[in-house]
This record gives structure tokens, C-alpha cells and sequence, in this order.
């Protein structure tokens, strides 16, 4: 098939109706060997009782193998009339995971999911993610319980775009001489390599209207006094211009925009800003100042009469009120003529053979945009409102950013952390609640006390399943998937503590974390509902639902704080949109609130001198921010605001900077502080903090921060001032605080709390060299039993992988100086093996020095009159690369005397490798020439006689050391990992080559035969004997075959 018509068959399959034919000779020459043989068709009595609310009929239109051996199954579900494909996102996905699971266990599948009316579908890419057991005849076999399932979709139908469809299947409907395996067929579904490209589109177009606001502001004087005198800057116009646009993208999705009089919300075309750009619904000559203005500050912004009847644009216009579209900095936008180029918006400029148009609405109108903000275990490929945080990370300059240390979160680490918060929240309160005790008659009479103990167990698979288990269970006694015993009897007291629950990001950013909270809240409140309507107290079903949980949420629940105002201001976007795609209310669209007071810009680590004694002024303070909340009357919204801001001035002496305990007093005087701060805090030392915010820190504050990191300020200030006396802290932070030395506070703080995990997330931020962890820990006193889950973000970045539950010792040295998060994916019987058979306390027999420091400038190449002298990069496993450096003999001379002996020098910086696994290498030599070396090199210090340097280079080259130090030492770090006394000392020294010195000797006589061949060749081959080298390191620690294997494996490379 060629470029042609595989652009042909994706363009006519995805923007119409769905057509059996040709979504067949689709799938056909995408998996080039469908066996159709298996094929059927079923009707609804083939459906199983849970899922016939959703699905009317399915056929599976053949199976297909890779070349990899994975199985997948082609299918088409036929949804009811009453499904929409929007909401029943669990439901179909269970349905399909059920399938695959009764049909030999496959691993896949291709899914056209159809609506009624055939107009609209989803093409879906389903992965089933199995849990393996070992029986106990040793065999490997998928373990039989729910079996979560992920779906990657296409918005296809009538009226969609197809681009992305386009790009993303060209190779592989072309390619017809390579069956694809699932990975490839995954990727063609890939969420970030679109929205990677959309990004890159959108930070364009904000270059191209913020470098021409820019010009106008020079050259328009009219327009630079109003931009002046409001403060508004180009940038800041160009972003909000950007935003206000991107959410009517969103929200014409809904069919809200250009609705006819007499029909319902809904009834609008999903093109409306295509049309509007047309003259459709009026002539223009300029669309910003003739269109989208009088669009968002006379239609949008301004409460009409019941109908929303807009004369201007002649059709219904829902008032949405929030601020969004309320004028920059109060510009006068009547007065002030901006007059932007049509042609920023819509031109007709070719791009390349497939693509015309390089405006906004041709760049925009390319993509598919959804109101779903994408789970785990659901995405759209399409443009969602994630896509705004990463935005934000992309319009904030590069230097500005840096200077931040702010960086967007991945969706899979949000979703673990908010799970793992909301848990320790549950665990916390439900706990609580059992222990209580009435103290009068009267309480004896009203306490409901809980029917059961709810164990953290059934919390976890409450959280983590719930969604899909009261999906299941909505059909009695057909399956065996059961929500634990002793959550329907509790689902009331579950369901209160969720409604009261207080949760703050304090580096709130573009909102993930608090979106990513009332994400879960709402899932969790959601799988209760089954078990509420039976009991006494009745639940009203228009309130049990998501649009209601969330309101609910961001007015009573959620808090935010950024630095960055832009920031905020996107949060606040990214919550009004959760609210949009949840209005299902085709009569009246609700307004949005107003976030002012819940998403603030200021420095959380700042705080003022305060009356906190006012009671007075904090009651009136409390009284007034819900009113403001739900206010869409301009007057009153302003009354309200004035005196806010007022009641604020007072109770900051007129300092008017951000304060947690009088912008959020309602949760201090509640609760004494939050029941959960979580959030992703800036990292950094050098150009996040001045000199004298550090100095304002240590002296003023007292808050110590021994990493210099502001990182470590956020989580002293969070667990010291925001989490009340049994709240927990998520944070994600610089990995380094599991092994740093700078960073032992911060362990110390989660050995003497109740840590509850964690979670390696690698390099989960784009563009950002550091590595990542993420970590909860609760107020509370932990005790010896306590275990915490530990675990990783997979290799792709596509889910977090849980090693188990481990006792804190069997984790943290005794020292504080490691969390060993990686002993978690090693048996115990090895672990202690190595300990026991390694000497007790390494740096009684070796320390590792530094070497001579700025002295790097005084190297030279030129040997005579000048003294050897070696760099980092110089050094290879036993041997030196042969360009020689030497220091200047006026600057050697003073070193000589301390340096000029036989020594082991090493790299400081150990190399990181990633094939053919990835793994470390320790690189030292034997220098017995008296060699200088610098500070990217250390002397390997042997302080007992009985070691000898050539058995020590030898041990420290060999498998076994790389494979501890990267694992339990470094903790699979990636860069920047310093060979220096603090790590060097934490590698285990086998005890019997101190009380057998004899047993170096078979060792020492490979090493002298490796030196020799080196010496005669640097680049000689000598991985045979390294590789004996490796089997007797193996010997001293008496390991099995079986560990000889798992050590191998992760470590050899195919070539020395």
C-alpha cells in the first residue's frame, strides 16, 4: 500500500460513519495477517448481565499474532441507545477485558466501539495487563481476579479530524512486508508523541501573536498607555488570548456554542469557531476585535436573561462566568482598538502536501480535543486538558523555568500518588472513627458507629478497584469480583470522610495534583453510590453524581498555591473544564465558580506577621468566600471580592502577601491544617533560592535544609505548618534523598513518621536531568512492624510497578545514610547472604579521597619537564587511555610529596550504561608511577594490610560490586553518581579475604595477567579473565547458579 492510499482508507474510515467494510480492509491491512477463520457475531443474549446497560451486540472480525507471539482479537461493540461513549468508559473497557480474559487469556485488542446512530465512534487499542503466579508445580499462569485493562482511543466519526490518524498509521499500514507487533501497534496510539507535536504547534502560535502584541504596544500609543496603566504585559495577553481560545475548542465539543433558539444545550455544531471565523454568524473585518472580543466579554462573560439569546451572534451563548473571560487586567477593551491580523487566526498557507493553514483555528481545527482528562487506565488521543499543564511548562521561559525549578508531573505518577494520599487519608480517619468512644447518653444514642474494622487492605483495593468492582457487582451473584465485606456496612462513614477531606498543592503549577485528588474522590464516591441507595438514609440520584462530587470538591476540598500567576490561572482552567465535561443538564448550564480564593498566586514558603485572634474578622472572612464562590452577579461578586480583600488587609497588618492560615483559615480552624499536601515543589539550589531567602530560612525561620535544596524547604514548611497532627505529605522530590548525603534529614523525618511509600519515578520529567522520587509520609509515630510500599515507574513511563510491602529496617541502613528501595526486588535469603558475609563496617579497611582540585587549567599534553598527571576521562577498567596529560612541574612540585606513591586512582563519576542492560561500571587503575590526578578522580585508600590494591581493583571491577553499588548504593541512579568516601564505604568487603588473605591470591594472579596484556595494549580484550574474576567474587559470597544468573543478566555487557 502506498503514502496515497493509506492517507486514503484512514481518511475515509475515521471521518464518516461507521461502516463495517471498511473498518474490516482497515484492520486487514494495518495487520497485514488477520485470520478471519475465528470470526462471529453475537446479539445482546450473548451479553452478560453487567454489561447489557451498555452493549447491545459485538462481533470479533478475526485474531491476529505477532511475530512476537502476543495474540489480538478485532472486534466491534455495538453500544445501547442509552450508552453514551463518553460516559460508560469503565464499563465498555471491563466488557472487552472480560472478553479477552474468557478467550485464552489474549493480550490485546482492536476495538471499534459504535454508538446507535453510527455517526460517532471510538477506534480503541485495549491492553490487558495480567498479574502471573507461580503454581505450586513451578508453572507460570495468569492469576484469576479482576484484571485491570488499559484503552487508548481515537475520536473518529462524522465531522472528526483525522490528522493524527493519518500520521500516526502511515508506516504501518504501509509497511505490508513486517507483521507489527503490539508495541508498534501501541504506539501508533501514543498519546505524548501527539501531544508532543501539539504542544510544539501551540508554542508557535503564542510566539506569533505575543511578537506581534508586542509591536503593536510600540507602535500604537493608544494601546501602550492602556497596556501600561493595567499592567498587562504581551506575554500575558498572548497566554490568556491562547487559553480563552483553547477552552472554547474544548467546550464547543459539548455543542454548548451557536445553539438555535428553542433547542437545548448540546444542539450546537462541534465547528462553531470554524464558522464563526466564516461570517456565519456575522460579518466581521477583523475576528479579534470585531469577533472574539464582543464573543467573550459581552456574550460569555455577562449574565443574560433565561434564554441566553446573544442578538449579537444571533443563537444561544451560556454565560460562564469563573473569570476566564472577564478582560485582562480590566483592560477597556470598547475603547482600546487591538487590531490582530486575521491571518494569525486562519490563512490558507500549505505546510506540506496533507496540511494547508497555520492560524489558530487551522492549527487547532487539525486536532481532536476532548473534555475527558485522561486516567491511567483510560486515554484519548486527543487533545485533553492535561495538554495545558505541559503548555504551561512550555510557555514559561526556558532561563524563568529553570529558575522556578517547576516542571509538569506525568499522569501515571499523579494518579499513584493521589491513590496512595487518599488511602492514607481513609486509613487515618476511618481508624480514628473505630477508636472513638461515646461519652454521654446522648452520643451513645446518635453515633453510628462502623459496622466493621476496615482493614488498610480493603482501603487499597477500595481505592485502587472500587470503580470497577461496584460496576460488577451491580449484577448480583453472576461474578465473583466482590468489593471487600467490610466496605458496604462502613460506605457511609467512607463516603462522609471523602466529602470532608482538605487537600493543598503548595507548588500547585497547572493544576494536576488537584484535579488529579478530585479525580479520585469522585471515583471513589462514585463506586459507593450502590451501596448507599439501599439504606435508610435516601440518596438522590441527580445529587450522586460526578458533577456534584466535583463541585463539591473544589469548593470544600481543594487548595492551590503557585508562585507563578500564569500557573494558576490554568489550574483555575483545568478545574472549570472538569466541571464542563460533566454537565449533562441540556436546560440550564450552570455557571462556573469562582476560584479566586481556592487557586492563589503567592510564595507558599512565605508567611506574615498576623492577628490570628480576630475571630471576628476570620468569621466574616469565612462567610463571605462561599458567597463569592457561586456569586455570577458582576455587582455582588465585586462587593464581595472588595471586602475580602479588605478583611485579608487587616489580618496581614497591611502586608497583603499569601498566608495559609488566613487564605484558607476555614481549614486551620476545621482541622488545624490539612489532611493531606501533596504536590510536585520546586528543586533546585542555585537560582531558586537568593542568598537571602536562605539566610531568611536558617536564621528567621530556624528551618534547616542541609541539601540547600528548596525542595527540602517545601517538605519542612508542608509537614511543619500545613499537615495537621495525623496528616500525610506526598511529594515527588530529587531522588537523591534516598542515598544523598546532604539529604539525611528528610530520611530521618520519614523513619520518625509513618511512611507510607516509596516510588523510584526515575526521569519522569522531560528535559530535566535530575531523577525523581515520590514518597508519602504521615504524622504519626511509627513502629517497629510498620511496612511500606516500595516500587518504580515502569521502563516505558506507562505504570507504576509495586515490588511489595517491606519492614523499614529491611530498607534503611541502620546509619540513615541509604533506602535501599531495589532490595525489594531481591529474595532475602541473598540479601542476607551478602550481609552476612560481608565485613561489618567497610571504611575500617577502605576510604576513598578526592583528588587535587583546580588545577585543571595547568594540564598539558607536552611531557618533558612536567609530571604525569591523570582526569576522569583518562581512566578504563585496569588501565589508562593512551594520551598522557601531565601538570606543570611549577604546580606538581607542591603536590608530590603527598601524591607521588602507588596508589588505585578511579573515576569519580561513574558511567552509567543502558545496554544491553542497564547497569554501572567502576573504572579504576593500579598507578605505579606516582601519578597527580584531579578532582575528577579519587586514590582508593586501603587501610588494612591483609587487602592487597590488586585485589581490590579486581573486586571493584567485577559483576557483583557493579551490580550492589547500583542497585543498593545508588539505587539505580542514572547520573551523576560520585565515586567519593560517603558511597564508596557503603560497598560491602567480602569478610573472608580479611580472615583467608590467601584467598585473594587466585584473583591477584588474573589481574597480573590482565595488567600484563594491558600494558602491551590498553585496548586488549581481557573479558575472559574478568570473566573468572566475576565466578571467583561469586565463590567469596558462596552464591547460587540461580543468583549468579538474576546478577548476570542485569549487569554483563556482550563485549568488555
Amino acid at each position: 500500500m502506498n503514502r496515497t492510499q493509506a492517507q486514503a482508507i484512514v481518511r475515509e474510515t475515521f471521518t464518516a460513519a461507521f461502516d463495517r467494510a471498511r473498518f474490516l480492509q482497515l484492520t486487514r491491512e494495518l495487520l497485514n495477517r488477520l485470520d478471519e477463520s475465528k470470526a462471529f457475531a453475537h446479539n445482546s443474549q450473548y451479553v452478560k448481565d453487567a454489561f447489557k446497560e451498555h452493549v447491545a451486540r459485538f462481533e470479533r472480525l478475526g485474531t491476529y499474532t505477532s511475530p512476537e507471539q502476543e495474540t489480538l482479537d478485532v472486534l466491534i461493540v455495538h453500544l445501547t441507545r442509552d450508552s453514551k461513549l463518553e460516559r460508560a468508559r469503565t464499563a465498555i473497557r471491563n466488557f472487552v477485558a472480560d472478553h479477552l480474559k474468557e478467550r485464552d487469556d489474549k493480550d490485546a485488542a482492536l476495538v471499534a466501539f459504535v454508538s446507535p446512530s453510527e455517526t460517532q465512534w471510538r477506534f480503541s487499542y485495549v491492553k490487558m495487563e495480567y498479574a502471573m503466579t507461580a503454581t505450586a508445580a513451578g508453572k507460570i499462569g495468569v492469576e484469576t481476579r479482576l484484571t485491570p485493562a488499559r484503552r487508548f482511543s481515537y475520536i473518529v466519526g462524522a465531522g472528526e479530524a483525522c490528522h493524527t490518524a493519518q500520521m500516526r498509521f502511515l508506516d504501518l499500514l504501509q509497511d505490508t512486508a513486517n507483521d507489527p507487533t503490539l508495541a508498534q501497534i501501541e504506539d501508533a496510539f501514543s498519546v505524548e508523541a501527539v501531544t508532543k507535536e501539539f504542544f510544539a504547534r501551540y508554542v508557535e502560535l503564542f510566539d506569533a501573536i505575543s511578537k506581534y502584541l508586542a509591536k503593536l504596544v510600540n507602535q500604537d500609543k493608544r494601546v501602550r498607555d492602556e497596556f501600561t496603566a493595567k499592567n498587562i504585559s504581551p506575554v500575558d495577553f498572548a497566554k490568556k488570548l491562547l487559553g480563552q481560545i483553547v477552552f472554547l475548542y474544548f467546550v464547543q465539543k459539548k455543542g454548548w456554542l451557536g445553539v438555535q433558539r428553542g433547542q437545548n444545550w448540546g444542539a450546537g455544531p462541534r465547528d462553531f469557531m470554524r464558522r464563526l471565523a466564516r461570517g456565519e454568524f456575522g460579518a466581521h473585518a477583523n475576528f479579534f476585535n470585531d469577533v472574539l472580543e464582543p464573543l467573550f466579554y459581552e456574550s460569555l462573560a455577562v449574565k443574560r436573561d433565561a434564554d441566553d439569546w446573544c442578538q449579537r451572534f444571533n443563537c444561544r451563548i451560556p454565560f460562564l462566568n469563573g473569570g476566564l473571560f472577564e478582560p485582562i487586567g480590566d483592560y477597556d477593551w470598547r475603547a482600546t482598538e487591538i487590531v490582530i491580523p486575521n491571518d494569525l487566526f486562519f490563512n490558507t498557507k500549505r505546510v506540506d502536501e496533507m496540511i494547508s493553514g497555520t492560524g489558530i483555528l487551522d492549527v487547532f481545527d487539525r486536532y481532536n480535543f476532548t473534555v475527558n482528562e485522561a486516567e491511567p487506565l483510560e486515554k484519548e488521543v486527543a487533545i485533553d486538558p492535561e495538554m495545558l499543564g505541559k503548555v504551561f511548562e512550555n510557555l514559561i521561559e526556558d532561563n524563568r523555568r529553570k529558575g522556578l525549578g517547576a516542571f509538569y508531573t506525568p499522569r501515571e505518577i499523579v494518579a499513584y500518588m493521589c491513590q496512595e494520599s487518599l488511602i492514607n487519608y481513609l486509613a487515618t480517619v476511618i481508624a480514628s472513627e473505630a477508636k472513638q468512644s461515646p461519652t454521654s447518653d446522648a452520643e451513645i444514642a446518635s453515633q453510628k458507629p462502623l459496622a466493621m474494622t476496615v482493614s488498610r487492605a480493603d482501603l487499597e483495593t477500595f481505592v485502587h478497584l472500587g470503580e470497577q468492582i461496584s460496576h460488577y457487582e451491580s449484577v448480583p451473584a453472576e461474578y465473583k469480583i466482590k468489593m471487600p465485606k467490610s466496605i458496604e456496612p462502613n460506605a457511609q462513614a467512607i463516603d462522609e470522610a471523602l466529602a470532608n477531606i482538605a487537600v493543598c498543592d503548595p507548588a500547585v503549577g497547572s493544576g494536576a495534583f488537584p484535579v488529579g485528588m478530585m479525580t479520585e474522590i469522585v471515583r471513589a464516591r462514585n463506586a459507593l453510590t450502590p451501596y448507599l441507595q439501599d439504606q435508610t438514609l435516601k440518596v438522590s440520584e441527580t445529587f450522586r453524581v460526578s458533577y456534584h462530587f466535583k463541585r463539591h470538591a473544589i469548593q470544600n476540598c481543594l487548595y492551590g498555591v503557585d508562585i507563578d500567576a500564569g500557573a494558576v490561572e490554568i489550574a483555575k482552567l483545568r478545574l472549570w473544564l472538569s466541571l464542563v465535561v460533566d454537565e449533562e443538564d441540556v436546560r440550564e448550564i450552570k455557571p462556573l465558580p469562582n476560584l479566586d480564593y481556592k487557586i492563589v498566586a503567592g510564595n507558599s514558603l512565605l508567611g506574615v506577621e498576623k492577628n490570628l485572634f480576630n475571630h471576628r474578622l476570620f468569621k466574616r472572612l469565612e462567610e463571605l468566600k462561599p458567597l463569592f464562590f457561586d456569586a455570577t452577579d458582576k455587582s455582588k461578586k465585586d462587593a464581595y471580592k472588595r471586602e475580602i480583600e479588605e478583611l485579608i488587609d487587616d489580618l496581614t497588618n497591611g502586608k497583603h502577601l499569601f498566608d495559609f492560615e488566613i487564605l484558607f483559615s476555614e481549614v486551620f480552624h476545621r482541622k488545624q491544617g490539612f489532611d493531606v499536601v501533596i504536590g510536585n515543589p520546586p528543586y533546585g539550589f542555585r537560582n531558586v533560592l537568593t542568598p537571602e531567602e536562605k539566610k531568611y530560612f536558617r536564621k528567621e525561620r530556624g528551618i534547616e535544609f542541609p541539601s540547600g535544596d528548596v525542595a527540602e524547604v517545601f517538605i519542612v514548611v508542608s509537614f511543619g505548618k500545613l499537615v495537621h497532627s495525623q496528616g500525610a505529605l506526598t511529594f515527588i522530590i530529587p531522588k537523591k534523598s534516598l542515598y544523598g548525603e546532604s539529604w539525611t534529614n528528610v530520611r530521618k523525618l520519614w523513619l520518625q513518621n509513618a511512611l507510607a511509600f516509596l516510588m523510584d519515578a526515575s526521569q519522569a520529567f522531560e528535559k530535566v536531568l535530575l531523577e525523581q522520587v515520590a514518597f508519602s509520609v504521615v504524622k504519626s509515630k511509627t513502629t517497629p512492624e510498620r511496612e511500606i510500599a516500595i516500587g518504580c515507574l515502569d521502563n516505558r513511563g506507562n505504570s507504576i510497578r509495586v515490588f511489595g510491602k517491606f519492614a523499614l529496617p529491611s530498607i534503611f541502613t541502620e546509619d540513615l545514610r541509604n533506602a535501599q528501595i531495589y532490595k525489594g526486588l531481591y529474595s532475602q535469603p541473598l540479601i542476607e547472604k551478602i550481609k552476612r558475609r560481608s565485613v561489618e563496617n567497610t571504611s575500617a579497611f577502605i576510604r576513598a579521597e578526592i583528588g587535587i582540585s583546580n588545577i585543571t587549567s595547568h594540564l598539558t599534553f607536552e611531557s618533558e619537564g612536567n609530571h604525569p598527571c591523570v582526569k576522569g576521562v583518562d581512566i578504563v577498567r585496569y588501565a589508562l587511555k593512551p594520551n598522557l596529560r601531565y601538570l606543570k612541574r611549577s604546580v606538581a612540585r607542591k603536590f608530590i610529596d603527598d601524591y607521588g606513591h602507588e596508589k588505585l586512582i578511579a573515576q569519580e563519576i561513574i558511567a552509567h550504561v543502558q545496554n544491553p542492560q542497564p547497569h554501572i561500571i567502576i573504572a579504576m587503575f593500579l598507578d605505579e608511577q606516582g601519578r597527580l590526578f584531579n578532582d575528577t578522580c579519587v586514590e582508593i585508600k586501603i587501610n588494612d594490610k591483609r587487602l592487597t590494591p590488586k585485589f581490590v581493583m579486581a573486586y571493584f571491577h567485577s559483576v557483583f560490586t557493579n551490580w550492589y553499588a547500583y542497585n543498593f548504593v545508588y539505587n539505580r541512579a542514572i547520573r551523576t553518581m560520585h565515586f567519593i568516601d560517603y558511597y564508596v564505604t557503603q560497598i560491602p568487603i567480602p569478610k573472608s579475604v580479611i580472615e583467608y588473605p590467601d584467598q585473594q591470591a587466585p584473583i591477584i594472579a588474573r589481574v597480573d595477567r590482565i595488567l600484563s596484556a594491558k600494558k602491551r595494549n590498553p585496548e586488549a580484550d581481557t573479558s575472559a579473565m574478568e570473566r573468572e574474576i566475576d565466578e571467583l567474587v561469586y565463590r567469596l559470597y558462596g552464591l547460587t547458579e540461580e543468583e549468579i544468573k538474576i546478577l548476570d543478566h542485569e549487569t554483563h555487557e556482550k563485549t568488555r
